[in-house]
């Protein structure tokens, strides 16, 4: 992640701004809560407590890090600026599944914000790939381990 850009939506964006808030504000002062806590069992070198809470700070610090930089280098995906005719990173796309013969919705995202939990893939995903810039009616064939599933656009909502 030197030098990427992080594409994001703005739902997207806040969330990781909400986590860096909790982290700094929250994580940092419970963690040096725990740290002076464990500090206080003395004896340093066989203080279990202590090294556990050490080695969640780095954790916590590294975390930080990595979200101060995907902020800083996130570019927004202005919803504005999309268009219902084809499938676009935001987009929020109605497919066919042919195989299972059912309706499924995904939104497309940047990576830093795809959970397939919450239906939003990557557009790096083999699926979100063949999706962009697909239209209503597009059929795509995406590969799986269990083979070639098939896939009709049936709707693009921003």
């Amino acid at each position: 992640m030197a030098n990427e850009e992080v594409v994001l939506t703005r739902e997207g964006l806040a969330k990781l701004e909400a986590e860096l808030e909790e982290l700094k504000v929250v994580g940092r002062r419970e963690l040096a809560a725990r740290i002076k806590l464990a500090i206080s069992y003395g004896d340093l070198k066989e203080n279990s407590e202590y090294h556990s809470a050490k080695d969640d700070q780095a954790h916590m610090e590294t975390r930080i890090q990595i979200l101060e930089k995907m902020i800083t280098k996130a570019r927004i995906v202005d919803a504005d600026s999309l268009s219902a005719s084809s499938v676009q990173i935001g987009s929020t796309v109605v497919l066919h599944d042919k195989e299972f013969d059912e309706k499924v919705e995904y939104q497309i995202v940047g990576p830093a914000e795809a959970d397939v939990l919450e239906n939003r893939i990557s557009y790096e995903s083999p699926l979100g790939k063949e999706l962009i810039n697909k239209s209503v009616g597009d059929v795509v064939s995406v590969s799986a381990p269990m083979g070639i599933i098939q896939y009709e656009v049936l709707e693009i909502r921003i």
